[in-house]
């Protein structure tokens, strides 16, 4: 937008926004702002940045001399502050140019880093909501200035006039919004009054709003920050910023913990959430810029791992974006993520040190969030790693305890192969941690640093099965036409038989076939199927053995001892079917569709058996 030449307009004669605006309102509306309720924001803005300006020539005004009034009663929306005000040149540079490249432009920017407002388009964002936007402004700058009147309108005029400096007794600025009928649902006097108390609950001017009922103005912001405040006891104080994160993010915290960066006038306090989220979910956080609010969802103040705390913030020296709904990324905004999460890791050493109980229902709470920080940050790693509660096979437990016990701590690589083993490495006496859950096998490897008494490796099956105990000769042969069926009856799944004893007793099978090794049937089967092709060379190259998985019959369970004395063929193989995939349910690992087919089939065809003997 370019300024017309005054020239060829004489004063109140109707001049024209040199861009298509209404295209612009759309880009706006469509691409910049979320909503059309920021209109208001902007203009709060606005006045906050002119009563900045109208303190810097009056440093000795008292607190509260200059403030902000806003008036809604359905039929305008109006905008009012003592600031610093606009003189007839201020207004064309202001509010009729946009994007406009000078010296005098470039030096107004540097000179704005005490300002909210940063892209001189706020005042446009009122065409969301209204027609025609009315500005009065008195300049405070030079005594006796004449009054300043703007009139915008939708189609892209505008006119600008001399009034006497009685139009505007004080200096300062008027904005008066003639809402358009469409946009009621922004512009009644409760929802004005609400975005008020949304956007400027934290401003620090004072901020009235009067709905045109002839009451007293209603206070906006009536108190500071609660960090801001003074309290007669510590305990107070944590209560009442405590009280401030309930209200403002609808749960009670687990804890509060303080805020403070003096280095860019950062204040403000992170709430504990009460209860755990998905890893990886990253919470909106409420930031403020100088008490304006800038957004509720500014994801980024935060890093990844923080998922369990929800944070409100005022700030003096973040840049937001061209929006002003978010934060612009840069080494400002970087120094302050990496500040606020040592300030986390403060307070989770100060809960290790000196609150016990804090830190156990925290960890029971938020362990996924801590072992992904542990992953990363060795600090955390030596302090919480021996506390931190894992799947073991005694049962849900934490390192350290289970450490005491077992000073070869094995760990699975996956779910599946912990739920396959546990109830019998258990008997057997192997301490085996599930490492199938997120960071968990990569922390059970670290214990050693911790406690270097410890040893750790990662469960292989060969290790579980040197704990089984072979049968006697006599047994072995006694089964061998049994488990030669049932080897031929499960080589489909490239799975081998073998007899041994094992506790407890009530598990007839073991299952031993870990993720790894059908990874590695299936590419050779593929492999197989694709001989002479391009594929076939490339899978036929990486072609090893193909380990076998291993269904262990339990001679000491009854069933067993049942099943491998049947002579008739067709049975044997049923009950083999059924034993096999009896185990492969219990390891709660997803079934292949063969393998369903399988339980179905052999389920029938033993109760069939059943009826036919019955008869």
């Amino acid at each position: 937008m370019t300024l017309p030449d005054t020239a060829a307009n004489p004063a109140g004669a109707d001049r024209t926004f040199q861009v298509d605006l209404r295209g612009l309102v759309d880009l706006l509306s469509h691409h910049l702002y979320s909503s059309p309720r920021v209109y208001l924001r902007e203009l709060l803005q606005n006045a906050v940045d002119a009563l900045t300006a109208r303190h810097g020539l009056d440093p000795d005004a008292p607190t509260g001399a200059f403030g902000i009034r806003l008036y809604a009663d359905g039929s305008a929306v109006r905008v009012e502050d003592d600031g610093v005000g606009l003189t007839e040149a201020d207004v064309h540079t202001f509010l009729a140019t946009i994007g406009r490249s000078s010296k005098r432009a470039e030096r107004i920017a540097e000179q704005r880093g005490d300002f909210i407002g940063q892209f001189g388009i706020g005042l446009l964002s009122c065409f969301l909501v209204a027609d025609e936007i009315h500005v009065l402004s008195r300049s405070a700058r030079t005594p006796g200035a004449p009054a300043v009147e703007w009139r915008g309108r939708g189609d892209g005029s505008y006119t600008v006039r001399t009034l006497p400096a009685s139009a505007r007794p004080r200096p300062g600025t008027t904005v008066t919004l003639t809402p358009r009928a469409d946009a009621g649902e922004w512009t009644r006097p409760a929802q004005v009054h609400a975005l008020a108390r949304h956007f400027g609950s934290l401003l620090r001017h004072p901020v009235t709003f009067d709905d045109g009922t002839g009451g007293p103005g209603t206070p906006v912001n009536p108190e500071p920050a609660p960090w801001a405040r003074t309290y007669p006891t510590p305990g107070s104080r944590s209560r009442a910023l405590a009280a401030y994160g309930e209200e403002v993010f609808g749960f009670t915290p687990l804890d509060t913990i303080e805020l403070d960066l003096p280095a860019v006038g950062l204040k403000g306090i992170a709430c504990v959430l009460p209860e755990a989220v998905p890893a990886g979910r990253r919470h909106g956080h409420r930031v403020h810029v100088k008490g304006m609010l800038l957004s509720e969802q500014a994801e980024e103040i935060l890093p990844d791992w923080a998922f369990f705390v929800r944070c409100v913030v005022d700030a003096e020296s973040l840049r937001p974006t061209a929006s002003r709904e978010a934060l612009y990324e840069d080494d400002t905004l970087a120094a302050v993520r990496e500040a606020l999460a040592e300030k986390l890791r403060a307070w989770i050493a100060r809960a290790a040190a000196s609150d016990p109980d804090l830190l156990g229902r925290f960890l029971r709470t938020h362990h996924l969030a801590v072992k992904s920080l542990a992953v990363h940050d060795d600090e955390i790693l030596r302090m919480l790693l021996p506390w931190l509660p894992f799947e073991t096979t005694d049962g849900h437990t934490t390192l350290d305890e289970f450490a005491r016990t077992h000073r070869t701590v094995l760990v699975t690589s996956s779910v599946e192969e912990f739920r396959q083993v546990a109830a019998i490495a258990s008997a057997a006496g192997l301490g085996v941690v599930n490492g199938g859950y997120t960071y968990d096998r990569e922390l059970v490897h670290r214990l050693p640093e911790i406690r270097p008494e410890v040893s750790v490796a990662d469960l292989d099956p060969a290790t579980l099965t040197a704990h089984l105990d072979p049968v006697d000769r006599e047994t072995e042969l006694a089964a061998a036409a049994y488990l030669a069926r049932a080897r031929d009856a499960l080589a489909v799944f490239d799975c081998d038989v073998a007899l041994r004893t094992f506790q407890p007793a009530s598990a007839p099978a073991l299952l031993i076939d870990s993720r790894e090794a059908r990874h590695e049937r299936t590419r050779s089967q593929l492999a197989r199927e694709q001989e002479g092709g391009l594929w076939g060379d490339i899978l036929g190259a990486l072609r090893q053995e193909a380990p076998r998985a291993q269904l262990i019959l339990n001679q000491l369970n009854p069933l067993v001892r049942t099943a491998v004395s049947i002579d008739e063929p067709e049975l044997a193989r049923t009950s083999a079917e059924a034993l096999y995939g009896q185990a492969a349910l219990l390891s709660r690992r997803p079934l292949r569709p063969a393998e369903s087919s399988l339980i179905n089939r052999s389920f029938l065809d033993l109760l069939a058996h059943a009826l036919r003997k019955d008869s």
